[in-house]
């Protein structure tokens, strides 16, 4: 018997061996099931005696006793007063386990604020910690392109590690701010605690594998627009308008993700008023958009059946109504007087979409948009993912905008959301207003690169659709909203090549830079006046100046205002290749003047990059030409 005994193998009837090594989890699991049904049996027993106070018997004298002696008995008040505690208790009870319920089952899909909260909870950050998250490649998926890594330090120490700290510091996020890919793209894989009775019952609970994340930027173009916006400060977006792709973002000025790990580095750069490091020009700054926006009038145009209606352009400005400012071509200029110097853009004649276009005139899309009208205007402006808002004062209530994005996760979604853009279209606002929206200046000024990169994207799409922008490769296409039929789409497009590539064209640099590689385009350019602040170049400080204004009593009392000055941006959008465009691009360089002088040969060198990476179509990348080697001669033996 001992000898058989002996040859047993005892190491496969331990615990460890029976349970799957997961004995030290499963008794603090057991425990609190324990817990939990002791809690229940509690609760149940005070409700059975909360009911049962009701039936219980009296004493013998009790029940001849008149109502009114029996009400102030001891023994009814003292059961009378216990029954209320028991209310309260039972209520107290329920509201807290409800709040649990609330928070563990229903929060984080449903309340925003817990969703943008949510990373700073140490539990959820520990269990991230726990688990090494997988490789972020971009869209070629090669591992030594990879954009987020694991490398080991001098000391030994696995960190982690990013290729484009810099040129992806907006899009990966940090660890103290808004939290970006980085923190997102992984979380769904990273199942933050089990249920107890799971682990309680489960033998081997198999640990979710993290698995390397393909993102849709190429990261060699990446690289290129973040050169391209060197000692510039502005935002270059590039989309795939086919299927949503973002095939590069960058925002100038930028930071080392490595220069905000500390908090005193962190709150030095959120502290950088002036440059605004953190925050991400390309998706959460409002601009005014200048002439590039009569490429959403001119789609509102088309959706209303409009785009054949002829305008007229007058020598002295458009008014419309009487009395009221004229409205200008760029050529043309309001003087003191009230008189108009300077001819028309494209001359003073009637004129078409497609000339008005072509030549940017501002008379003509001006008239459009009170052609079109506000309900119009709003209706369109609802399909772009805008936020049409009855008085100015509604546009400043800035909020993001997740549902435009298509991702596998709201979190992932939320990361990137962009400000939503906004335009005033009340029936307060007066028609010179909205012919300013039409040309894109006054209350149009409330646009983000993203959303004019999506702008061009809709006449770039082949169905005419836009379609929701996405980061994950892993993400089937979808569309946000059919705005353009196919054909007009096909039309929109060739108006928008007038600009880049016909005589009197305002982006006719675009060719230039691309002749000899059989590249079509179409685009416009955009030059915008805005007010911003001045800072010292030397300090970095705000410069103020002494005001006065009256205060409540009617005194007149002096204050330091910020100085303000005109910046004149420069703006760019395009699509290329014109035949079935696979980028639409979007690029505004703050102070940079003319759209044409700046930001127009930006968006050139950029297809140029993205040609020679093969992202317009292997038909369009540069043919190399082929290795010659010197012909080796070998000596005849002697």
């Amino acid at each position: 018997m001992l000898a058989f005994l002996l040859q047993i193998d005892w190491n496969k009837w331990s615990p460890e061996a029976l349970f799957g090594g997961q004995v030290l989890e499963r008794t603090p699991a057991g425990l609190t099931i324990v817990y939990i049904v002791g809690v229940g049996v509690l609760l149940g027993f005070l409700i059975l005696s909360f009911f049962d106070n009701f039936n219980r018997p009296k004493f013998l004298f009790e029940f001849d006793l008149p109502k009114e002696v029996k009400k102030k008995l001891t023994q009814t008040i003292a059961n009378r007063s216990i029954r209320v505690w028991q209310f309260v208790f039972i209520f107290l009870a329920f509201a807290v386990f409800g709040f649990q319920v609330y928070w563990i089952y229903f929060a984080d899909e449903s309340n925003e604020n817990f969703q943008e909260l949510a990373y700073k909870d140490l539990r959820n950050r520990r269990t991230t910690a726990a688990h090494l998250r997988g490789w972020m490649l971009d869209r070629n998926g090669k591992l030594v392109d990879a954009l987020a890594y694991y490398k080991k330090d001098q000391d030994g120490n696995i960190v982690r590690a990013f290729s484009l700290e810099r040129e992806m510091a907006h899009l990966l996020g940090t660890e103290r701010g808004t939290p970006g890919l980085e923190r997102t793209l992984y979380k769904r894989v990273s199942d933050p605690s089990p249920e107890a009775w799971e682990v309680l019952t489960k033998i081997k609970r198999k640990e979710d594998e993290q698995k390397d994340v393909k993102v849709t930027i190429d990261k060699d173009l990446q690289t290129f627009i973040a050169k391209q916006l060197e000692g510039k400060k502005g935002a270059i977006v590039v989309l795939n308008p086919q299927n949503g792709d973002i095939v590069a973002m960058y925002s100038n000025p930028s930071f080392d993700l490595a220069a905000a790990q500390t908090l005193e580095d962190y709150l030095k750069l959120e502290g950088n008023n002036r440059d605004k490091p953190l925050l991400n020009r390309a998706t959460r700054e409002f601009y005014v958009p200048g002439s590039t926006f009569k490429t959403f009038t001119m789609i509102s145009a088309f959706r209303a059946g409009k785009q054949n209606t002829m305008f007229p352009s007058y020598a002295d400005g458009f008014k419309p109504t009487r009395g009221s400012r004229p409205i200008v071509d760029a050529t043309q200029k309001l003087q003191a007087d009230g008189s108009v110097s300077g001819v028309c853009d494209g001359g003073c004649e009637p004129k078409n979409i497609q000339f008005a276009y072509q030549v940017s005139s501002n008379q003509y899309f001006a008239q459009m948009a009170i052609e079109l009208g506000r309900e119009r205007i709003a209706e369109t402006a609802r399909l772009f993912g805008m936020g049409p808002v009855d008085t100015p004062e509604d546009a400043l209530l800035q909020k993001f905008f997740p549902n435009i994005l298509n991702a596998s996760s709201p979190a992932v979604a939320n990361s990137i959301a962009p400000q939503q853009s906004t335009i005033v279209t009340g029936k307060d606002i007066s028609l010179f207003d909205l012919g300013l929206e039409g040309m894109g200046q006054g209350y149009a000024g409330q646009m983000t690169p993203f959303q004019m990169a999506m702008i061009a994207a809709v006449p770039g799409n082949m169905e005419g659709k836009l379609m929701k922008p996405r980061v994950e490769m892993d993400q089937p296409p979808q569309a946000f909203s059919q705005i353009l039929s196919p054909q007009q789409a096909a039309v929109a497009r060739q108006i928008m090549s007038t600009v880049t590539e016909e005589p009197g064209g305002t982006g006719t640099v675009i060719s230039a830079k691309l002749a000899g590689t059989g590249i079509r385009t179409g685009g416009k350019t955009g030059t915008a006046e805005k007010q911003a602040p001045l800072y010292d170049e030397k300090t970095g400080k705000l410069r103020t100046e002494k005001k006065r204004r009256k205060n409540d009593k009617g005194e007149w009392v002096e204050y330091q205002a910020p100085m303000m000055y005109e910046r004149t941006d420069s703006w760019f959008i395009t699509i290329a290749p014109l035949e079935q465009p696979q980028v639409a691009i979007a690029v505004v360089v703050e102070g940079g003047g003319f759209g044409a002088r700046t930001a127009a040969p930006i968006a050139a060198n950029v297809i140029l990059k993205a040609r020679e990476l093969g992202l317009l179509g292997e038909q369009y990348k540069p043919k190399t030409a082929p290795k010659t080697t010197k012909p080796t001669t070998r000596r005849r033996p002697q």
